[in-house]
C-alpha cells in the first residue's frame, strides 16, 4: 500500500498557486520526504517559477525533487495512439485537414485526463511520499475534478450500449459507407482509460490521502471564487484541509497610497476567517518581491508552515454521509455557502442528481435507495439534508 500524500492547490487565476505549490514541496523536503510537483495548467509557469527548463516527463530539480509539466499531446502519443489515430481518421473522412485534425484531438477533457493518467502512474509506480497537483484555474479545475463523476455515468449507460450497437451494425455499415468504425482495440483503450480515471478518483476522494489546498486573496472577488469553489469540491466528494491566503500586505508596512487598500484588506480578513470556518487558514505576508528561484520559494514555505509538516492532514471531515433513521436512509452532504433557491434534487432509480447554480453530479446511491423516493430535502448549516422512504405497494 503507498503511503504517497497527494495535494491539489486550486484557485483563481493570479492568486499564487504555483509559487505556493513549489513552496510546499520545499518545505517538505525539509522533512525528508521525496516530492514531485505536477503541474496541469497549459500555461505552465512553474519553469519560470523555478528559473529552470522542465518537460513533459519528469525532470529532477535538486535531490528528492522531481517536477514535471505534463503535455496532452506528448502523453496522447504516448499512451493513446490507437484512439488518436481513430479521431484523426474520422475527422480526415470528413475532410478536416490533417493538421488540423491534430489539434482537435486536444478535445475538451482529454487535458484533464492526461493529468489523471500521470498521477495514477506516478502514484503506483515512483514511490513518492508527496505528490502536489498545481492545478489549472478554478474553471479547469472544476472539470478536471467532476471528470470522474461524468466517466462514471458514461461508462456505465452509455458505453456499454455504444459498443454492442457498433459490433452489431458494423458489417452492415462497412458496405453502405467507408466512414471509419471503431474497432474492438479501440474501445479496449477507452476502457483502460476510463478504468485509471476510477482509480485515480479512488486517490483522489480518499481524505487519508488527498486534500486540496484553497489559495485565496484578500480581495472581494477572489473570495467570492473560493467559497464557489470550496462548495464545488465538497459537491464532487473531495477533501479540502486548509485554505492559504497569500499576498497579505504587513499593516506595518508603509506602503504610500496604500491606506484604503489595507483597510478594505482588514474587513476581507475577518470575512475570511469567519467564512471559512472551521478550516485551518494559514495567512502569507507579502514579500515585496516576485518570488522567483529555490531561495525564495524555500523561505515562502517556511513563512506559510511555519514549524508544520506540510503532508499532515490539518482538517478532514467527511463531504457525504448515509444514516438510516427509523427505517428510512438519511443522505447529507456538506455544501459550504450554497443557498437554498440554488439547489435542486431529482432522484432517477439509484442516481440522485445534484444540481447546485449551474453544476451538476450525478450521484450513484446504494442500489436498494432505488426503491426508495425522496420525501423531503432541506438546506441547513451548509448541510443539504435528503430523506429517502420506502416506496409503499400499490
Amino acid at each position: 500500500m503507498s503511503e504517497t500524500r497527494v495535494l491539489l492547490f486550486t484557485g483563481k487565476g493570479g492568486v499564487g498557486k504555483t509559487t505556493l505549490s513549489l513552496a510546499t514541496a520545499f518545505r517538505a523536503l525539509d522533512f525528508g520526504k521525496k516530492v514531485i510537483v505536477l503541474s496541469s495548467d497549459p500555461a505552465h509557469s512553474l519553469s519560470d517559477a523555478l528559473e529552470m527548463k522542465l518537460g513533459p516527463e519528469p525532470v529532477q530539480v535538486e535531490e528528492n525533487l522531481f517536477c514535471q509539466e505534463i503535455d496532452v499531446f506528448y502523453t496522447i502519443q504516448k499512451y493513446w495512439g490507437i484512439l488518436r489515430n481513430y479521431i484523426i481518421n474520422l475527422l480526415k473522412w470528413g475532410k478536416i485537414e490533417e493538421i488540423v485534425a491534430e489539434e482537435i484531438t486536444a478535445l475538451p477533457g482529454i487535458s484533464e485526463i492526461a493529468v489523471f493518467i500521470w498521477v495514477n502512474k506516478l502514484y503506483r509506480e515512483n514511490g513518492f511520499d508527496l505528490m502536489i497537483i498545481d492545478c489549472a484555474p478554478t474553471a479547469e479545475t472544476l472539470l478536471f475534478l467532476s471528470l470522474p463523476q461524468m466517466g462514471e455515468w458514461w461508462m456505465r449507460k452509455f458505453f456499454p450500449l455504444h459498443r454492442r450497437v457498433t459490433r452489431t451494425l458494423s458489417p452492415l455499415l462497412k458496405r453502405v459507407t467507408d466512414v471509419p468504425l471503431p474497432e474492438d482495440e479501440t474501445y479496449e483503450e477507452v476502457q483502460d482509460l476510463y478504468e485509471n480515471l476510477f482509480q485515480v478518483y479512488g486517490i483522489l476522494s480518499d481524505p487519508e490521502i488527498t486534500s486540496v489546498r484553497l489559495v485565496t486573496n484578500p480581495e472581494r472577488m477572489v473570495i467570492e471564487e473560493t467559497k464557489r469553489t470550496l462548495t464545488y469540491v465538497e459537491l464532487y466528494g473531495y477533501s479540502v484541509d486548509c485554505l492559504i491566503v497569500n499576498r497579505i500586505i504587513p499593516e506595518e508596512e508603509n506602503f504610500s497610497g496604500f491606506s484604503k487598500y489595507l483597510e478594505a484588506q482588514k474587513k476581507y480578513l475577518k470575512e475570511i476567517d469567519n467564512s471559512f470556518f472551521p478550516l485551518p487558514i494559514f495567512k502569507v505576508p507579502h514579500l515585496s518581491q516576485e518570488v522567483f528561484g529555490k531561495k525564495l520559494l524555500k523561505q515562502l514555505g517556511e513563512k506559510v508552515y511555519g514549524e508544520n509538516d506540510p503532508t499532515q492532514v490539518f482538517f478532514k471531515e467527511r463531504p457525504y454521509r448515509i444514516s438510516s433513521k427509523d427505517g428510512d436512509y438519511l443522505f447529507e452532504i456538506y455544501l459550504p455557502f450554497a443557498r437554498k433557491e440554488e439547489v435542486s434534487v431529482l432522484q432517477y432509480g439509484d442516481e440522485l442528481i445534484l444540481q447546485v447554480r449551474s453544476e451538476r453530479r450525478n450521484i450513484f446511491l446504494p442500489s436498494f435507495l432505488a426503491f426508495y423516493y425522496i420525501k423531503e430535502a432541506t438546506l441547513a448549516d451548509n448541510w443539504l439534508k435528503v430523506l429517502f422512504c420506502i416506496k409503499k405497494k400499490a
